[in-house]
């Protein structure tokens, strides 16, 4: 199973996805603010990175591109309230697989965190 961070300023969020991924079998690792996410990031392996696009010091779209640089190969969905698809092109072009509008429910997740960690729909998915 993967090793999964998950990043949103609502800390009911995290608790939310990280128990829905957690019983799916992944590792799940939860952060309220980015600092702490990508310090972990540093030391850690990050399969998949799931991070909302509105945060309190950057947004989720400069925390992928970090992210990129430390785990180029890893996987990100983005999560958003309040979809452009100005921030749907930056996401996806600094490699998110996914781009999601929130509120996303149980069986939307659990599918698109299966489709990207088995590698279908790389780069492809603009779901506004």
């Amino acid at each position: 199973m993967a090793e999964i961070l998950v990043l949103d300023d609502v800390l009911d969020a995290t608790v939310l996805i990280g128990k829905i991924l957690t019983k799916k079998g992944h590792t799940v690792h939860t952060f309220t603010e980015e600092d702490a996410a990508l310090q972990f990031a540093k030391s850690q392996v990050v399969d998949l990175a799931i991070l909302d696009i509105k945060l309190q010091k950057m947004s989720g779209v400069e925390v992928l591109a970090l992210l990129k640089q430390l785990h180029p190969g890893m996987h990100a969905i983005m999560l958003t309230g309040y979809p452009t698809i100005e921030t749907a092109r930056e996401a996806i072009s600094l490699g998110a697989d996914e781009y999601c509008v929130k509120p996303i429910d149980r069986q939307e997740l659990e599918d698109r965190v299966e489709k990207v960690l088995k590698g279908k729909n790389r780069k492809s998915a603009i779901n506004i």
